[in-house]
């Protein structure tokens, strides 16, 4: 697999009303969105987010609450690669190396393809072709 660049991290927040006030509030970064708060404009970052775990449990499970018995994350970050093609040779090398996938590679609604893992430090990493992020 080759990985481009870091497409985007996102903290995951079992309190966003108290994460927004920290983001937003605090260090006056500036996001916007009404759950999920974000920004492209960040120097330094493709992508920064702030995750609500509901959102995060259904982006990976299909449910709104994060499964019993599954370690909760406190971030994620998702690594590019250079097409929508790539991500699921690169998430069957995960796959090969012994990483359980989260979800099989899919294109969400918005347009970017991803596969997901949980890693040993209870980090959900994606394996992401995110089309804005390239010419």
């Amino acid at each position: 697999m080759e990985i481009e660049f870091i497409s985007g991290v996102a903290v995951i927040t079992r309190d966003p009303a108290a994460s927004r006030k920290l983001y937003l509030d605090a260090l006056g970064l500036p996001l916007e969105g009404d759950d999920y708060i974000h920004s492209e404009s960040i120097e330094g970052a493709k992508h920064f987010g702030v995750w609500p775990l509901s959102q995060a449990a259904q982006a990976c499970y299909g449910t709104d609450t994060w499964p019993e018995g599954v370690p909760i994350p406190q971030v994620s970050v998702e690594f590019e690669v250079g097409s929508p093609e790539a991500v699921a040779p690169a998430a069957k090398e995960l796959e090969a190396a012994g990483y359980e996938p989260v979800h099989e590679p899919r294109e969400e609604p918005w347009g970017q393809t991803i596969a997901r893992i949980l890693s040993p430090e209870d980090v959900i990493v994606g394996i992401s072709y995110a089309p804005w992020h390239h010419d």
